[in-house]
């Protein structure tokens, strides 16, 4: 399988190495490339493992306990040097396939459509406003939520440009008299929230909902 080319992004974004653009870019991206999603998880799953166990994973690694007698210690006292690289390239071998294989028992990522493309990954649903044709402005923007782990990033569009965006940790957002001044009456606009997880990256994102009101006199 050829390499994606924006496969060498995966540990600049997971080590949060990118600008803002870069970052935008590349979330774009993977979130609609398989190659670079199924990755992406690989990696965030190691790092995340490392994270959590590395202390335990690499002690006896680092600083061996020179007081506790491994039961292996009488064994290995009587392996020739052609026995000990024999050994090693077993245990090489034996990690390589682990690698190879155990990522591919995990089940198929959901896929969802937005704006009729194909996504893989999570999708967020918009709870209100949800119709076209308000009466008023919208005062509160709310979806649903995926748990306290979750960070959102809620986007108010206007044809296509970016109008107001903010960040929370909560399932909704309630506009402020400032903010709610942005909006126009008869302009369409349409919103979009992408749920985070705490380490920074894309987990899930919703679909672009397009919403207007009609002043009432």
């Amino acid at each position: 399988m050829k390499k994606c080319k924006f496969a060498n992004l995966i540990d600049d974004y997971l080590f949060d190495r990118l600008d803002e653009t870069q970052k935008e870019k590349f979330e774009e991206h993977y979130f609609n490339c398989p190659q670079c999603f199924e990755k992406m998880e690989q990696t965030d799953e190691m790092i995340a493992v490392i994270k959590a166990d590395g202390s335990e994973i690499f002690r006896d690694v680092y600083a061996p306990q020179k007081t506790k007698r491994s039961k292996l210690e009488p064994v290995l006292a009587f392996l020739t040097p052609r026995q000990w690289a024999m050994a090693a390239a077993s245990a090489a071998l034996i990690l390589v396939v682990a690698i190879g294989i155990i990522p591919n028992l995990k089940t198929t990522s959901p896929e969802f459509f937005i704006n009729d493309d194909l996504v893989r990954g999570s999708s967020i649903t918009l709870i209100s406003p949800v119709i076209n044709n308000l009466s008023q402005v919208p005062s509160e923007f709310r979806w649903q939520s995926l748990g306290d782990n979750a960070e959102y990033k809620l986007f108010i569009y206007q044809q296509e440009e970016l109008l107001w965006s903010t960040s929370t940790k909560d399932n909704f957002v309630i506009l402020s008299e400032k903010t709610k001044s942005l909006l126009a009456p008869a302009k369409k606009y349409s919103w979009q929230v992408k749920a985070f997880s705490p380490e920074g990256t894309l987990i899930a994102v919703s679909s672009q909902v397009q919403f207007n009101y009609i002043a009432t006199k």
